[in-house]
């Protein structure tokens, strides 16, 4: 639902302002919880006379927060603030992670303390609506698996569903952003031969851990995944690139 942005006083500004003040100050108020998700935005014209800028540093700090996902540009209606999902903040810094060799690596050893406890979690929680939700992402996984992006999709539903039955918010969200920036390496590694198969029954193996609602056959379940991940990762990254600079 959309509220009104008449009561908010916005900060000003000498005319020549560069556009990062701008954004800046706008982060600030939506921190602050005076902006919140879907507020619509004043006008630009109002805007840039509310905050004594010129219209063309704020067109170019609403189009930096729009591709930070934290406001939304709706041609002919405005811009409005972003429901600020943690894994939409983050979308672009899967692209540094892409360039990176040793981060993937490193998201990887992430994954690895944050999930296994996770899937404990959610093995001595998780209901049956929640298992019947991560087999059918399973089934369609399994018709998709000429579709590296669209298996992508479907994993991190997967891992999403299975934080989320850890009935914890905190490692639902930190879940979601690791899921999030690993998606790219993960699309290529879908995309070797012989990989989205034996990963589907990787999935399997956890959830059938958890429809036994064992915490230790979940933890070793999620283990042996994260560990073939890190494999077929292996297969794309250069020798010389590893990141300790040893052999893989």
């Amino acid at each position: 639902m959309t509220t009104s942005t008449s009561h908010i006083i916005f900060e000003t500004f000498e005319k020549d302002i560069l556009a990062d003040k701008i954004v800046d100050s706008l982060l600030n108020l939506i921190t602050e919880k005076r902006l919140l998700p879907g507020d619509k935005l004043p006008a630009e014209r109002d805007l840039a006379q509310m905050m004594n800028v010129g219209r063309p540093a704020l067109r170019e700090a609403l189009r930096a927060l729009a591709v930070m996902k934290v406001i939304e540009i709706r041609p002919g209606s405005g811009a409005y603030v972003s429901a600020l999902q943690p894994e939409q903040l983050v979308q672009h810094l899967d692209f540094v992670f892409s360039l990176d060799n040793s981060s993937i690596f490193h998201l990887i050893g992430a994954r690895k303390i944050l999930e296994l406890h996770t899937v404990a979690e959610a093995a001595t929680q998780i209901t049956a609506a929640e298992i019947a939700e991560l087999e059918s992402l399973l089934a369609k996984m399994a018709t998709n698996v000429n579709n590296p992006d669209k298996c992508d999709d479907l994993d991190r539903e997967f891992h999403k569903t299975i934080a989320a039955a850890s009935r914890n918010p905190i490692l639902f969200q930190f879940v979601s952003v690791v899921n999030q920036l690993g998606s790219k390496s993960r699309r290529k590694t879908y995309g070797l031969p012989g990989v989205l198969r034996p990963t589907i029954e990787e999935h399997q193996a956890i959830v059938d851990a958890l429809k036994a609602h064992d915490p230790d056959l979940a933890s070793q379940a999620m283990q042996h995944h994260l560990n073939q991940a890190e494999l077929h990762l292996r297969q794309l990254v250069p020798v010389k690139q590893s990141p300790d600079n040893g052999t893989v």
